[in-house]
């Protein structure tokens, strides 16, 4: 599990807290039901009602993962391919299909498939770059949704202030109550803000992020796997996915150094 999320969420919740605690601020006032019903409510409301229902129930589906993130890297996918291209060199492109079950990608389980089934290079480029796409706009919908609940969050606070300031107006023959009521006010606004910045706005970006980097890793695997299906050696193979990866390991497939002949 990647910690960043739960960690990044957990220090910006200890700083709020750790700023109340030093301005002994009531941490209860801050938890009042009408106006966190309000911005959390209409928040998602509003998001619902500026999308689908489709995309709200993608968004929701990809929580999960935004919390544990992928710990799959294009850069771990390199030796993957290198032994389906040993395979495919020393047994052939149909011995591939053995290793179709096992395979716990699905993008590289439909790869080999078709590469199994005869699928000619061409095709095989349009049906995994039509995989390609598809996931990156599944990705794309998830991420906006969230990234444009963090929009509408902090107006949806104001509305709350400003209803709760028009009730205050309405008490102005009871000047003991004004302060008490024009903090509770104000508590819309906060967690329109807080929630906006703490939870909306990271989890949209973190998404995006996450699906930037399965479009990577798919992209490696569909160069890799032409590579195999057009019968390319192993070690070349690895060269060729090392370079499209920054902080690639070395493969452990390498090309066999050169042997020195000493002259008679």
């Amino acid at each position: 599990m990647d910690i960043a999320f739960l960690l990044g969420l957990l220090l910006a919740f200890g700083s709020l807290y750790a700023a109340i605690t030093i301005e002994h601020a009531s941490l209860a006032a801050l938890f009042l039901p009408g106006p966190m019903v309000l911005v959390f409510g209409g928040t998602i409301a509003v998001g619902i009602a500026s999308a689908t229902i489709r995309d709200a129930l993608s968004a929701v589906r990809a929580l999960p993962r935004a919390v544990k993130g992928d710990r799959r890297t294009a850069a771990a996918m390199i030796d993957e391919v290198v032994v389906y291209a040993e395979k495919a060199r020393t047994e052939g492109l149909l011995s591939l299909e053995q290793l179709v079950p096992d395979a716990a990608d699905p993008f590289i389980k439909q790869s080999l498939q078709s590469i199994a089934d005869g699928t000619d290079a061409d095709e095989l480029r349009t049906v995994l770059e039509d995989a390609i796409s598809s996931t990156a706009a599944r990705n794309r919908t998830a991420a906006k949704f969230f990234s444009t609940l963090g929009g509408y969050a902090p107006t949806v606070g104001i509305i709350g202030t400003v209803v709760s300031l028009t009730h205050v107006l309405e008490q102005l023959d009871n000047p003991d109550t004004l302060g008490p009521m024009i903090a509770s006010a104000f508590v819309a606004t906060l967690w329109g803000l807080l929630s906006a910045n703490f939870l909306w706005l990271p989890i949209g970006n973190r998404l995006q992020r996450l699906g930037e980097l399965e479009l990577e890793r798919m992209t490696l695997v569909m160069e890799g796997m032409l590579a195999v299906q057009a019968g390319a050696p192993p070690h070349h193979v690895g060269e060729r996915l090392q370079a499209l990866v920054a902080d690639a390991p070395k493969a452990k497939t390498e090309r066999p150094a050169p042997q020195l002949v000493e002259a008679a």
